[in-house]
């Protein structure tokens, strides 16, 4: 069996559970960047080398893979989708919470560029909220979306933001958005 099916040449496609849709449905817009947001950790995480950053990102990009899957199922469809619940969001606001608490995260807004590893990880950033306005996109079209889904999307864009400061303060890169130069407020919570 081959994965040239030929069934997309005329631009529609199969969500999960076999109904055909416009490749440019937002369903498949949305578990399609949902898709290009893991290949970013990926290679996030191909070039990070920080064991413990490395191992939380593999276990998240795991559960990524259930999020997507559950983005491409469609509502009315015969299989269900994995469940994203309650609990797999407040498991990474945990992660959330403790990366916060580590000296020198949180000293200012940061200037993306300075390290290798964390350029990446605000790269993965950014195609998340991607994937995040896709997904607010797709449920203000009246599509049905499991709820926690799009609170996992959030929560995640906040823990790869964290995960490259992370790495700056580690290697003690000084990404500091302000300088003598560009003063102005440091650090705010309501970012």
């Amino acid at each position: 069996m081959s994965i040239a099916t030929k069934r997309g040449d005329g631009g529609q496609t199969s969500l999960a559970g076999g109904t055909r849709v416009s490749k440019g449905h937002l369903r498949v817009e949305a578990y399609g960047t949902i898709d290009e947001l893991n290949s970013a950790m990926g290679f996030a995480r191909s070039i990070c080398e920080d064991p413990e950053v490395r191992e939380i990102v593999k276990a998240i990009q795991r559960e990524l893979f259930r999020v997507g899957s559950t983005v491409a199922t469609a509502p009315d469809s015969r299989k269900k989708p994995p469940p994203i619940t309650p609990d797999m969001v407040e498991a990474l606001t945990a992660q959330v919470h403790r990366i916060e608490a580590i000296e020198g995260v949180l000293s200012d807004w940061s200037l993306s560029g300075e390290h290798q590893a964390s350029s990446a990880f605000d790269v993965a950033r950014t195609v998340c909220r991607r994937a995040e306005r896709h997904l607010v996109r797709l449920t203000e079209s009246g599509e049905e979306v499991n709820p926690p889904v799009l609170a996992y999307l959030n929560r995640l864009s906040d823990i790869l933001w964290l995960l490259g400061r992370l790495l700056e303060a580690r290697a003690g890169v000084d990404a500091s958005l302000r300088d003598e130069a560009h003063k102005g407020k440091r650090w705010l919570r309501a970012w």
